[in-house]
């Protein structure tokens, strides 16, 4: 009997893109195979976002253009889940009653048994819990990267910023014990992993929950004792939070990589009050200074917001003095739109779109040029890149791969007989706003190989956890 196959379509944060992998490794487990690329699976699943901008409109154009494709499949399905489907709940299934299934944030694990209910009942099934029972970790995953992955410490979020409907979403911050993400961390390593990035909505708050206000830091040098593990990323810090010890964990700690994003959303005071950003410009420019200071060579991303209700031209002015001061390797901007639920979505003031959109143009343009200035200095010197599927594009002529440096700079080299998952030395001969380009390889080596690589692009995992 063939299986029925899957598709998981993404949307949103890294949150979502490791969820997603929970997803697949859950459906595979339950003995759903992955849909070949261009097939029409059986079961489509959508991974929402409730954060960008017209995630609602994408979701449900999405969801009219699979009504008739399901309508000529007999059998098939469709799951809705992530933040939007947190949020809309039943209204779902009442907007677009060809979905089968709808689950929230809470209760991922249910997806399975929630497709073979629909199945049998022949009716949607909505199913969406108020808070974590399990973390995700306890579930299998299908991970699409051999020798990268993501940890997750922490669940949910503390912070009350008036743009973000989050931590209704995502439920208050809930954080793993460190034994169990080192354990995690271990396994993953022991299967061929190199790369991980520790994954929370704020985690530099790490430890709060269990009463140690620099557990981040600790868990940063912890990682730094894992025979085998090359490289740790973390995403993402709340400059409020940004504490001394974990600047001193990174510069001291040989595998936590210089690399650091930290969304700035304004430069102006003013708004960052009304976003209710416990800080100030002056405090994340110091916090900057002192990570260069101790990481000379570290590269610094950030999100930035433009056009919050009541932003004037001045504040917006200010938004570039700072970006222009920190010398962003990359910025990840976005034009304010009002999230219904969310404080800042009733504030007077709000800035007329066309506003709003040419400032964006000016935030961008000077952001690139930062960016630039910022990629043209490494020019000459000499980077180390993780070979990976799927950075850029593979050029099919010169057999060109891209890759990360360890500052996650996206580096396209010279065709060198490395795989993905090697590690490659090269020389920078070109820089551009988003990448650079490094003809010169100097060496090769070959990075360690998974047990289980023998996987189509897939690693299933599964690690016990609890919380406590």
């Amino acid at each position: 009997m063939t299986a029925r196959t899957y598709e998981v379509r993404t949307y949103g944060c890294q949150m979502n893109v490791h969820d997603s992998e929970r997803i697949a490794g859950l459906l595979e487990a339950a003995g759903y195979a992955k849909a070949p690329a261009g097939d029409t699976a059986d079961v489509v699943v959508f991974n929402t976002c409730a954060v960008r901008e017209n995630a609602d409109n994408r979701l449900y154009g999405n969801l009219g253009h699979l009504a008739p494709v399901k309508a000529a499949k007999p059998g098939m399905q469709i799951a809705v889940g992530g933040c939007l489907a947190q949020k809309d709940r039943g209204a779902i299934v009442e907007r677009a009653p060809w979905v089968d299934v709808v689950f929230g944030t809470h209760n991922v694990g249910a997806l399975p048994a929630l497709l073979e209910r629909a199945r049998i009942e022949q009716e949607s099934q909505v199913e969406l819990l108020e808070a974590l029972e399990t973390f995700p970790s306890t579930l299998p995953t299908r991970r699409e990267s051999a020798y990268r992955a993501w940890v997750s410490i922490s669940v949910g979020c503390n912070n009350t910023c008036t743009f973000c409907i989050v931590p209704s979403l995502r439920g208050k911050e809930r954080d793993r014990r460190p034994g169990e993400v080192l354990a995690e961390i271990e396994a993953l390593v022991a299967d061929g992993v190199v790369e991980v990035t520790l994954l929370g909505q704020n985690v530099n708050s790490y430890g709060v929950e269990f009463g140690d206000r620099q557990a981040f830091g600790k868990l940063l040098r912890a990682c730094g004792a894992i025979d085998g593990l090359e490289r740790v990323r973390f995403t993402s810090p709340h400059p409020r939070d940004f504490t001394d010890d974990v600047i001193a964990a990174m510069a001291e700690t040989p595998n936590a990589m210089p690399s650091l994003h930290m969304p700035l959303q304004s430069g102006s005071d003013r708004v960052l009050t009304a976003m209710r950003r416990s800080y100030r410009a002056e405090r994340y420019l110091g916090i900057i200074d002192r990570v260069r200071a101790a990481m000379p060579d570290a590269a610094i991303t950030t999100d930035i917001i433009v056009g919050f209700p009541g932003e004037t031209e001045e504040d917006f002015a200010a938004t570039l003095d700072v970006v222009r001061a920190a010398r962003f390797a990359g910025a990840f901007t976005f034009q304010y739109s009002i999230r219904p639920g969310t404080p800042a979505a009733t504030m007077p003031d709000q800035v007329p779109a066309e506003v709003v959109a040419e400032r964006y143009q000016r935030l961008v343009a000077a952001a690139e040029d930062v960016a630039w200035a910022e990629n043209r200095r490494l020019v000459g010197a000499e980077v180390e890149v993780l070979v990976a599927v799927g950075e850029g594009r593979k050029d099919a002529k010169t057999q060109r791969l891209s890759g990360r440096a360890r500052d996650n700079r996206l580096v396209h080299l010279a065709a060198c007989g490395a795989e993905p998952g090697d590690f490659v030395t090269a020389e920078v001969t070109y820089a551009a706003p988003h990448h650079l380009v490094a003809d010169e390889v100097v060496a090769v080596r070959r990075g360690r190989r998974a047990p289980s690589e023998h996987l189509p692009a897939a690693v299933l995992l599964g690690m016990p956890s609890v919380l406590s």
